[in-house]
């Protein structure tokens, strides 16, 4: 049994009606603002999580091993 948030929304009619009360609910001119807020997000979002996995990686290095990073980094560039 298949058991997700969404079940009976697999017919295109479901997906069409569903479609066409968000349009009904939130208008026409209203729709295109919330798509590129929802866009905005998930980037903001993502962004944040590949900083998050940044900052782990230094975390998991000995102070003596980022300061002799910082050192190589400073020589080189």
């Amino acid at each position: 049994m298949k058991s997700t948030m969404f079940t009976g929304l697999e017919s295109p009619t479901h997906l069409l009606l569903l479609m066409l009360i968000i349009l009904l609910l939130f208008g026409a001119k209203r729709l295109p603002e919330m798509g590129r807020s929802l866009g905005r997000s998930i980037q903001e979002f993502k962004a944040g999580l590949s900083s998050r996995e940044e900052f782990d990686k230094t975390e998991a290095k000995p102070p003596e091993v980022i300061e002799q990073e910082k050192e190589k980094a400073k020589t080189q560039g």
